[in-house]
């Protein structure tokens, strides 16, 4: 997937070629395990399919059950960029695919300025002044091999940016009206993320390949903790992934995710702890419980339910 990059000036690329970069579903699991990311039979299957068939992967689940973080380690494995575009309401294409450098421009032209003779605007719109915003320097003539894209929280984009970006994934391209049209050399693995706070539209889900990543079974959840945070004992790791997992089963504002578990791991293992006790847990509930209410209900009612239950 390694290639000479064209001359500074062509904005018109080749067709986009799509990386073909592990070579069987089980491969693709075992190297982001080494890499700390523990995936399930089915996510290693639609990554690896993913990539193979040049199609996006469109991860939904709860927030902190490893949907950025896939795309993150994706690219440690490949040791390639990860171009993050990180969406909100508003979302537009000057923020996210490219905007001309105004201030820029502005100062060129006060430099040809001299006397009274009109200002020669030609040169103002080339690559020189322009911005270049994540989807483009995702298909970006420079990339000497392919990037990760990862689209973050795409539900919290509005439905006029989706539309933009099933014309970008369909055949990897952007017009820019002053230059042309940029084609990707080396087409990115597109990885988009949803916490599903809105139905993302039908047309950009059929282009996709789907998972859904739920939270992880008991002993799922403990080898990622002793990946992602060694050091800690086995009845320590078993304990902290117990009460994480028994505060989802209860009626909280925001539920912790696997993100929260391996924070609360490695604040433990800060600590030096040697078990749960209960005056530690309650005083470093904030790292796996994110609103104040939730943390005062746990600790009023809850802590010590939950601590006495155990890991299984």
């Amino acid at each position: 997937m390694h290639g000479r990059a064209p001359g500074a000036g062509s904005a018109t690329m080749g067709q986009a070629s799509a990386p073909t970069w592990f070579t069987t579903p089980a491969e693709a699991r075992t190297r982001l395990a080494e890499r700390g990311y523990v995936a399930d039979d089915a996510l290693a299957m639609s990554v690896f399919l993913a990539i193979r068939m040049g199609r996006p992967l469109l991860l939904e689940g709860a927030p902190g059950v490893g949907k950025t973080l896939l795309a993150q380690v994706l690219g440690e494995v490949f040791d390639t960029e990860v171009i993050r575009l990180q969406c909100y309401e508003g979302l537009d294409l000057a923020q996210a695919a490219y905007e001309w450098n105004y201030p820029r421009q502005l100062l060129e032209l006060q430099a040809r300025r001299a006397g009274d003779h009109p200002v020669a605007t030609d040169g103002i719109f080339t690559e020189t002044f322009l911005l270049r915003r994540p989807l483009l320097r995702a298909i970006d003539a420079s990339n000497t091999r392919a990037p990760i894209l990862l689209v973050d929280e795409l539900d919290r984009s509005d439905e006029e940016f989706e539309s933009f970006l099933l014309e970008l994934l369909s055949d990897f391209q952007m017009t820019i009206p002053e230059l042309g049209t940029v084609r990707a050399r080396h087409r990115p693995v597109v990885v988009l993320t949803s916490n599903r706070t809105r139905d993302v539209h039908d047309a950009l889900r059929r282009r996709c390949l789907y998972h859904w990543i739920d939270y992880p079974s008991f002993d799922k959840e403990v080898d990622i903790v002793v990946r992602r945070v060694p050091g800690l004992s086995d009845h320590v790791v078993r304990r902290i992934v117990a009460f994480t997992q028994r505060l989802r089963a209860e009626e909280l504002a925001k539920l912790p995710g696997v993100a929260e578990t391996v924070d609360w791991a490695e604040g433990l293992r800060a600590l030096g702890v040697a078990d749960l006790e209960p005056a530690v847990v309650s005083a470093t509930l904030g790292l796996v419980l994110k609103h104040h209410d939730d943390i005062e209900t746990v600790r009023k009612d809850l802590l010590v339910k939950l601590l006495a239950a155990g890991a299984p």
